[in-house]
């Protein structure tokens, strides 16, 4: 699974760009706020990825802020949300918006964004309303990089408490500095600690 790319922004355009990493260009759906913070064609980028394999399909998204993939990874849990639609609600209203938005049970502001009628916009709220106090802050683990914050979303999603899982996580890094830049040996490290 792609977690993470960096390299050349090959090209870029509203819903897409072109990330030429290894000699391979990486064709990545993003939203409006990733395009319009994109640098210039030709520079380094570095993007969250999600990565969606559906029907033999391979589909990359890339976001330049954390917290809007981990918001995305949220809006898919959501009945009758996928990928797509995440994309286009992240494309109406900003991550801090959208998080507004929901908790304070807007669905006014929800229905604005085109493929969000009334009952999906309830969905949205009742669904997430209750589970984005941790995105106000956007706490970052003490460790940073994209590998930890990866393992830690992992983590969560597993159903592990997410200050468990920091912990577990700081642990690893404290005695293996390395491992902060590898998610498959920082993942697999904070399993045998939080169990």
């Amino acid at each position: 699974m792609i977690a993470h790319l960096n390299g050349k922004l090959f090209s870029k355009q509203p819903g897409q760009a072109i990330v030429e990493a290894g000699g391979v260009g990486y064709d990545v759906v993003i939203s409006v706020p990733t395009f319009t913070a994109l640098p210039a064609e030709g520079k380094d980028v570095s993007l969250f990825i999600y990565t969606q394999v559906a029907e033999g399909v391979l589909a990359l998204y890339g976001f330049l802020e954390r917290n809007e993939k981990r918001l995305f990874e949220r809006l898919i849990k959501v009945n009758g949300v996928g990928p797509k639609l995440a994309v286009t609600i992240l494309s109406g209203l900003n991550p801090e918006r959208t998080i507004a938005a929901i908790r304070a049970q807007d669905h006014a502001m929800l229905t604005r964004i085109p493929g969000v009628g009334k009952k999906l916009a309830e969905r949205l709220v009742v669904e997430l309303k209750d589970k984005l106090e941790d995105m106000a802050s956007a706490p970052v683990p003490a460790v940073g990089g994209p590998a930890a914050e990866d393992v830690l979303s992992a983590l969560t999603n597993l159903g592990y408490q997410r200050a468990a899982a920091q912990k577990a996580i700081e642990s690893v890094v404290a005695r293996n500095p390395a491992a902060a830049k590898d998610f498959d040996e920082l993942f697999r490290a904070a399993m045998l600690v939080i169990r």
